[in-house]
């Protein structure tokens, strides 16, 4: 399938585009049993998905540690409550596994927002922003990259709710379990595309920022 990409995807479009979401199973992890039995199941898998989310902060001075890390397979995402567990021995074990492709985007920041509840050796992660540059793609959001690859909308409606809640919503939990998720579709997509070279680049021309004098 030909696909038409942007180098710079325009904002204003996504919001015409259709929304898209998760439609497997959804379990929320607040056990260490339960994480223990998700992980092993997860590091069975060839790939999977990974995002965080953290309690958004609104006064200067506040912060709070990571409160979600979602990993997804296909068809079903686990939801390990880290502000209730921390990072358990299972949970520690997934994230320095080697074998299994761990795909995340700006994970480095993710990485780093991890080692402040537990120090875990690095396993085997990819950055989707390591690697989109490769068909000639600027954007590095999640919501751009999805909409100039799929033409679908991922929602961030969700980003700035309070991911510390007692229960987490029903919204919170698909709007996570997307984001993990969408990180596969990118992924196996964009190395469709490398390999097949089945894309036409469209190049956007970037828009002056306000300090810089625009050449006649």
């Amino acid at each position: 399938m030909m696909r038409i990409l942007y180098s710079k995807f325009d904002k204003e479009a996504i919001h015409e585009l259709p929304q898209v979401l998760f439609t497997g199973r959804i379990i929320v992890i607040t056990s260490e049993k339960k994480a223990e039995k998700a992980v092993d199941f997860l590091l069975k898998q060839s790939i999977l998905g990974v995002d965080t989310e953290t309690r958004p902060v609104f006064r200067k001075g506040q912060s709070y540690k990571v409160s979600l890390l979602q990993v997804a397979t296909h068809d079903t995402c686990f939801l390990f409550r880290l502000n209730i567990l921390g990072i358990t021995p299972s949970i520690k074990r997934l994230l320095e596994n080697t074998e299994t492709k761990m795909i995340g985007l700006s994970w480095h920041d993710d990485l780093l927002a991890l080692h402040k509840r537990s120090d875990f050796k690095k396993g085997n992660f990819i950055d989707l922003q390591d690697i989109i540059g490769d068909l000639g793609i600027k954007d590095l959001s999640l919501q751009k990259l999805y909409a100039n690859i799929f033409r679908q909308k991922i929602s961030k409606r969700q980003r700035l709710t309070n991911w510390n809640n007692e229960t987490l919503s029903e919204k919170q939990k698909q709007y996570a379990a997307t984001d993990a998720w969408a990180c596969i579709q990118l992924y196996e997509e964009i190395m469709r595309l490398k390999v097949s070279g089945d894309y036409q680049l469209m190049e956007v021309e970037e828009e002056p920022k306000n300090n810089e004098v625009k050449n006649d």
